[in-house]
């Protein structure tokens, strides 16, 4: 490792692994439980695997990684020469990795700075790679944490879910909201608040929802530089033809990013979903 301060993440972060391999960063599995089997997300089941045991209903969880695991991972940055490290993770409001995290770093050979960055998915990304490019700049560990801060400050995250159910089952929006959306038949399109997700407006079909997502993106980004990404869960079509619109009508879109979503975000919201981040420079 050439640069003095490392980056670590969770699997959540969802980077692409030559995007991770070219910055240096690592990112910490997180796992799900499916049936009696408890697999590494990105390693031991794939997204497709998830989105099929979901739709035949076969009970699956999901669960922080280990202390322990967080520091091997503080353990081998500083073997490969790191003085200080950032630790960036999804909302704590989602997860109890930023915690486990937490425990890890007291004990870790250098310092290590934890951050709840209240996002996930490629929102968290982002914000993993404005540590990186500020460590890879000479940056401090003070500065790399700032980096990923204000591009978190700047970013928001939309998604669309064909249903509201699978984030009911797992706590993640209240009884009451996915109660509405399923009394009123209506297509919900949801965002990132506070570390929290929020129902954000309630559509009637999923053409509107899809198109009035591509909006909210489009108003949101303007004509600033933006990074965007375009994530979904079984739904490759639905991204690409949103991808394809965004690079057309965004004039300061820098990089686009189109993945499909791992399966511990894929076990809170089913098939279907069709998510974007929107991240200014």
């Amino acid at each position: 490792m050439s640069r003095h301060v490392a980056i670590v993440t969770d699997s959540t972060a969802y980077l692409p692994p030559p995007t991770m391999e070219r910055h240096g960063i690592i990112a910490v599995p997180l796992t799900v439980v499916l049936g009696d089997q408890a697999l590494e997300e990105g390693t031991e089941i794939s997204a497709r695997s998830l989105a099929l045991a979901l739709q035949k209903r076969r009970p699956v969880t999901t669960s922080r990684p280990s202390p322990e695991v967080f520091a091997e991972a503080y353990r081998r940055c500083a073997e490969a020469g790191a003085t200080g490290i950032v630790s960036l993770h999804l909302s704590a409001e989602f997860s109890g990795t930023y915690d486990a995290a937490v425990l890890a770093a007291k004990d870790a050979p250098v310092p290590v700075r934890v951050v709840d960055t209240g996002m996930v998915a490629m929102a968290l990304g982002f914000c993993a790679l404005a540590a990186a490019e500020a460590a890879e700049a000479g940056g401090t560990l003070d500065e790399a944490v700032a980096a990923a801060e204000k591009r978190a400050a700047g970013t928001s995250a939309y998604f669309y879910v064909d249903t509201l159910d699978y984030l009911r089952r797992g706590g993640r929006i209240g009884a009451a909201q996915a109660l509405l959306g399923s009394a009123l038949a209506v297509k919900p399109l949801l965002q990132l608040d506070g570390g929290r997700i929020e129902l954000l407006e309630k559509v009637r079909t999923a053409s509107k929802a899809i198109a009035r997502l591509e909006e909210i993106v489009a108003d949101r980004a303007g004509t600033s530089q933006v990074d965007i990404a375009v994530h979904h869960l079984a739904a490759p079509e639905r991204a690409a033809a949103l991808a394809e619109r965004l690079r057309d009508r965004l004039p300061g879109l820098v990089d686009l990013h189109v993945s499909e979503v791992g399966a511990v975000i894929g076990a809170h919201t089913g098939p279907g979903l069709l998510g974007a981040v929107v991240s200014p420079r």
